[in-house]
């Protein structure tokens, strides 16, 4: 039976310069939901990459006394490494400079250009170059970028626009009628309240006042602006009017996009109206999701609060670090990182929570039947019934939240499932059990506490792969048996005759509180 083809994709990242930690939470979400669908059993294909072109990316390279493409190499390297770091399985990675990319670009805008959807005008406006986005003076706020808060200078030059305007009544409409289309409802109503409603103006897309960018082919003068360009990334990389077009076919329209808040304009607005008027289907889902924040606000090199990835992840772990961003954030809001709140993570849920689960129940089988897990006989008592009835009804919860994009939610799911064996473990007492020779309680116990974390290993697998499989090979399950997630669905699926590690490495190391809390302030600093 071939499986269902599942398409989500990133926003491309701008490759003006290296990514910190928030940066990267889009990725690690979209990866771990990538994982997600696969594991459900989906042909997934998950695409990344970067947005190369632009005046500051122009202007970027002339400060350094470069070529822009060489500074877009070295950025891209970069990322890439994030990406290898943080353990990314993108299946394709988009370059706005590759020449496919480029080429079909340009045959987009003729397309559009000869329906008569774009035409040539002159503009006079506010531009703001770091955000690559004209303004009216009516929609700034405080004169300044109402995105970025930096100034605007006036532009005035010949330019070739779309026609917005046109699409506007359709928009409208097909964002009302369907509903989950632009998710959180937050963002869905500021776009349409904030944006459609009051009326839409028509779109630049070219310039002529830097030549970064990709030439138009019929007025080489000009060249087509960022948003064109970058956003129709999401069809070039499947071949969409290339000479082998099979993965659009297969993948379109995309099933899941998942962008940050600051850009679900562009992507609610002006990409819907791309595809209307090249005659393609939009996307099933945008998701919105919030900023990574500091206490004192966004994160900047002047105040000295920039935390990078490889700096977690080289003294903690990868594992904690994707945790980390996955439990931190609520749906579509923003988070806060601060150096007490990732080692009280660390320390409280991963090495408390589910790495003392782990150590007590190797421990236990290895002591009480030298290493050799009890087969399941079902349920002796009921406490026993309790525990499999909550692992049922979280593992509905968490499938739930997942499904719903409400990530936070599903790992407090399985939390639920770590805290309530954990407690399980003091109810049934073992060690009692076996000074008082109840044998038969004794291997339901112990049967059951690795069931669970067996299930366990499996849900957690898309946030915390190394994790999950250090977990199942303690427990002495190979990972081709953990594949198998339709398993966790009837409670007692473990292979027979598994035989536990003697004694188990623990998966996460207690650390010294105030020890790390400084060594991460200090990192930020640097």
């Amino acid at each position: 039976m071939s499986k269902k083809p599942f398409y989500i994709t990133t926003a491309i990242a701008y490759a003006s310069k290296k990514p910190h930690i928030g940066n990267t939470y889009e990725v690690v979400f979209t990866d771990a939901v990538a994982r997600f669908k696969r594991m459900q059993g989906y042909d997934v294909y998950f695409l990344t990459g970067t947005d190369e072109h632009g005046l500051k990316i122009e202007e970027l390279a002339k400060a350094e006394g470069i070529s822009p493409k060489e500074h877009v190499d070295k950025v891209v390297a970069e990322i890439k490494e994030i990406c290898k770091i943080m353990n990314i399985s993108y299946d394709g990675f988009i370059r706005t400079t590759d020449e496919q990319h480029e080429k079909v670009v340009q045959k987009i805008f003729k397309k559009l250009y000869d329906n008569g959807d774009i035409y040539k005008s002159s503009y006079e406006g506010l531009y703001c170059t770091p955000c690559e986005s004209f303004w009216t003076e009516s929609q700034l706020v405080d004169g300044k970028c109402p995105d970025c808060g930096r100034d605007v200078e006036t532009a005035n030059e010949e330019a070739y626009f779309l026609k917005l305007s046109k699409y506007q009544k359709w928009l409208e409409e097909y964002i009302e009628e369907h509903p989950d289309f632009i998710v959180p409802e937050s963002r869905k109503k500021e776009m349409l309240n904030n944006f459609i409603k009051p009326g839409l103006q028509d779109l630049c897309v070219s310039r002529t006042t830097f030549t970064w960018s990709i030439p138009v082919t019929f007025d080489p003068k000009h060249v087509i602006y960022v948003w064109l360009d970058a956003l129709t990334n999401y069809i070039t990389a499947l071949g969409y009017m290339s000479d082998d077009d099979t993965l659009f076919k297969k993948y379109w329209p995309a099933d899941l996009q998942i962008v940050g808040k600051d850009i679900i304009r562009f992507h609610g607005i002006y990409w819907p109206i791309f595809l209307m008027a090249l005659g393609l289907p939009t996307p099933k889902k945008l998701y919105a999701h919030g900023f990574l924040m500091m206490k004192d606000g966004k994160m900047s090199k002047s105040k000295g609060n920039v935390v990078y990835p490889e700096m977690l992840v080289e003294r903690y772990g990868l594992d904690a670090t994707r945790y980390f961003l996955l439990k931190e954030f609520p749906y579509g809001q923003d988070a806060i990182f601060t150096p007490e709140d990732f080692v009280n993570k660390y320390n409280f849920d991963l090495c408390n929570d589910l790495g003392n689960l782990l150590n007590r129940t190797i421990g236990m089988v290895n002591k009480y039947f030298g290493g050799n897990v009890p087969n399941y006989t079902g349920r002796i008592n009921d406490v026993d019934a309790d525990l499999e009835e909550i692992v049922a009804s979280k593992i509905s919860e968490y499938e739930n939240n997942m499904e719903d994009l409400h990530f936070s939610n599903a790992i407090e799911s399985i939390w639920g499932i770590i805290s309530r064996a954990n407690k399980y473990i003091d109810e049934t007492a073992p060690w009692t059990l076996a000074k008082q020779e109840e044998t038969e309680k004794l291997e339901s116990v112990m049967s059951h506490l690795v069931e669970t974390l067996r299930i366990v290993a499996i849900l957690i697998k898309p946030a915390m792969t190394e994790t999950s499989n250090k977990i199942l090979s303690q427990l002495g399950i190979n990972e081709e048996a953990s594949k198998e997630y339709d398993t966790i669905k009837e409670f007692g699926k473990t292979t027979s005759d598994l035989k536990v590690i003697e004694k188990g490495e623990p998966i996460f190391l207690r650390l010294d509180a105030n020890e790390e809390i400084e060594y991460i302030k200090n990192k930020m600093k640097e």
